[in-house]
């Protein structure tokens, strides 16, 4: 599976009973094969992928004879000729397996390990009881917002530790939502300042989005729930009226949770009342945000600015507009004191953020501005805002950098895995997907075989469904040179695996790819939903690659030669996994993308999407993120001692590592890095 035991774990194992062996290992290797994205068979339509593709126009007239010999289709497709067009699922031998997976695998030899697979090594673990503890303050207490996966995982976790060990601090509202939902059951005080904060726990009883991003199904609730609610409300109200304003982002929200609350019943908590009143229209709050909006059209950023100093987080968020608001050096200068005032209390998050805006902030319009949003869709416009002027901009950029120098604490002795360097900080959860070897939005790693080949595995629910894997090859201006699909089976450098529409059962599709044969410096993989069930609809969905090297041969889908597999579980009906790009050394890397685009309701195809595609390649690859390389140097020290990760040579004393996999035999005193904890690295 290219998994293997660390040195500890095998001595631990060795030392318990057969049975107790047994066991773990039946359950260790279903979880690893689930992880790889082996516990399916990967079957193909071409028996002999990637041999003996067949042409593609000679593959349909073959299925159009074959249907014209068949008495059952004969007739239709006559029909069809006549009319000269014909419809290819309406073919009997098109689009639906034509062996047995284990016929298939007659026909292939088996894998030849080299060197180069991949070997991921399993680690001993604490006991349960530490483990859950140390997972729970992980994510409860956790700088950025957590992926669904990590709010889920959260969820099982606060019922569990409610009465053990919190973290000092919960600064993500949708996890403290979560935790509070723990918090009440049990009887234990709230953890609220501000009204939102009851919201979001209404919603997280609900079952339902703590991001308040989609509608949630209120439900009844208890008497006990909605007095904690009620008081809960009250007491935020009471010692800070001007929160009320925050009722308005929410109002229709506000007046489904009032009518399961019944404010009206208990006249003991006048402010939580408020907050309906105010939700209905009958109580007048002025919003922070509008007397911000009221200094902009009157022509004041320097205002705005100062104003905004009362929102330390909305202020940095705002300095682009402000910036660009400002028409003299003195207003220039006065926001720019301004925002130096506030990044002291910014959250590390905000000033990441900000600080990558500015480094891509190009002082000539005309640029492509891409827009991601929460579930990971994606559109791209023009950027028609006048130019950041550069004295600001890298004063600004200055000032974020020596602040988050102070906060960051400097290592004594840094290992650092060189790969890990070009992975982008994770500032949201939701800019990744779950699965194996997955690494945050924006994030490049090295490709390093001879044969690249991606795969997608679907299984539908209830209704047929047809996704098909794409590949469009782009040259270095983003024009289409050509592309892989089930209308393109074979290209140079590449072959497709051939085109199934319909997986009861299951079914995979293949892109094969010799890299030194491309002639393309961009290869963007996709997924199409041509008909059927979304990605959030069907019982499993996967995208992932395999590199190996020309002699390894095996079967199409090889375990230990995976590279990364990610589950397919967003809202458009086009995924963009990744971009593989060529470098100016000839070197192909992955750029991470975890996007997807809207598409159309049904008969999405790669020539459909093209431009769109492009324009949104050139945007997303020539965008700079910020790196775990720019954490490195502000936690460097004139003290600090680096090493780089050379594989074989540990350190005797603690370190800091740093790096994509932990190594063995590290100091027990080691703190350990991994995309996994990456975002321990995010300051508070």
């Amino acid at each position: 599976m290219g998994f293997k035991l660390s040195a500890q774990l095998l001595e631990h194992l060795s030392g318990l009973s057969e049975r107790a062996v047994v066991d773990t290992a039946v359950r260790t290797l279903g979880t690893v094969r689930e992880m790889v994205g082996d516990h399916v068979r990967h079957n193909v339509y071409f028996v002999d992928f990637p041999a003996n593709v067949p042409d593609t126009f000679d593959f349909w007239m073959r299925c159009i004879a074959e249907a014209l010999a068949d008495d059952d289709a004969r007739i239709g497709t006559l029909e069809q000729l006549s009319t000269g067009v014909v419809n290819l699922l309406t073919l009997p031998s098109y689009g639906n397996y034509r062996h047995s997976y284990a016929e298939m695998l007659t026909h292939h030899d088996e894998l030849i390990a080299v060197a180069g697979d991949r070997m991921t090594v399993l680690h001993l673990g604490g006991t349960p009881d530490d483990e859950l503890t140390s997972l729970y303050l992980a994510l409860a207490g956790s700088t950025t917002p957590l992926g669904e996966d990590g709010l889920r995982d959260l969820r099982e976790l606060a019922g569990h530790c409610a009465d053990g060990p919190q973290p000092e601090e919960i600064p993500v509202r949708e996890n403290r939502a979560v935790v509070n939902e723990a918090r009440l059951k049990t009887g234990a005080s709230l953890l609220l300042d501000t009204v939102t904060d009851v919201l979001r726990l209404a919603c997280a009883l609900a079952s339902g989005d703590v991001g308040l991003q989609e509608p949630t199904r209120l439900r009844g609730l208890s008497r006990p729930v909605r007095r904690a609610l009620l008081a809960g409300l009250d007491a935020v109200v009471g010692a800070a009226p001007a929160k009320l304003a925050d009722v308005h982002a929410h109002r229709e929200t506000w007046k489904r949770l009032g009518e399961r609350l019944h404010p009206h019943e208990y006249p003991q908590w006048p402010h939580a009342a408020d907050v309906f009143a105010v939700a209905r229209g009958e109580k007048a709050v002025r919003t922070f945000d509008s007397r911000v909006e009221e200094l902009h059209a009157r022509l004041d950023p320097t205002g705005a600015a100062e104003l905004l100093k009362a929102a330390p987080g909305k202020l940095l968020r705002s300095l682009d507009r402000l910036l660009r608001s400002a028409h003299t050096q003195d207003e220039r200068d006065a926001v720019a004191a301004a925002a130096e005032h506030a990044l002291p209390d910014a959250s590390g998050r905000v000033l990441l953020s900000v600080r990558e805006h500015l480094h891509n902030r190009a002082q000539e319009t005309g640029e492509q501005r891409v827009f991601v949003n929460r579930s990971g869709r994606a559109w791209v416009t023009e950027d028609t805002r006048p130019p950041v002027f550069a004295p600001e901009r890298k004063r600004m950029i200055a000032a974020i950098d020596a602040e988050l120098r102070r906060r960051v604490p400097v290592a004594d002795h840094l290992l650092i895995d060189p790969d890990v360097l070009d992975v982008a900080l994770p500032l949201s959860g939701k800019a990744t997907a779950s699965g194996l070897g997955v690494l945050p939005r924006g994030s490049v790693s090295p490709v390093d075989g001879e044969l690249l080949r991606f795969f997608v595995y679907w299984k539908q629910t209830a209704r047929t469904t047809d996704y098909d894997l794409s590949a469009a090859l782009l040259d270095s201006d983003y024009s289409t040179v050509s592309g892989l699909s089930y209308t393109n089976l074979t290209e140079i450098g590449g072959k497709h695996s051939g085109d199934i529409t319909n997986a009861p059962h299951g079914a995979s599709e293949f892109i094969d790819l010799r890299l030194d044969a491309v002639r393309a410096t961009c290869i963007v993989p996709q997924v199409h939903i041509y008909s059927g069930e979304g990605f959030e609809e069907v019982e499993e969905s996967f995208f992932g690659f395999m590199l190996r090297e020309t002699e390894q041969k095996g079967r199409p889908f090889e375990p230990r030669t995976v590279r990364m597999k990610s589950d397919l579980r967003g809202p458009g009906r086009v995924a963009l996994p990744l971009v593989f790009l060529r470098g100016s050394d000839g070197r192909w890397r992955a750029k991470w993308l975890h996007l997807y685009l809207t598409g159309s309701l049904s008969y999405n195809r790669v020539e459909d999407h093209r431009v769109t595609v492009a324009t949104l390649m050139r945007a997303v690859a020539e965008r700079e993120q910020l790196t775990v390389r720019y954490l490195i140097e502000l936690m460097t020290g004139s003290a600090t001692t680096v090493t780089v990760w050379d594989g074989k040579t540990v350190p005797a004393g603690p370190v800091t590592y740093i790096g994509l996999e932990r190594p063995e035999k590290l100091h027990p005193g080691s703190r350990i890095v991994t995309p996994e904890n990456l975002c321990d690295l995010i300051p508070a």
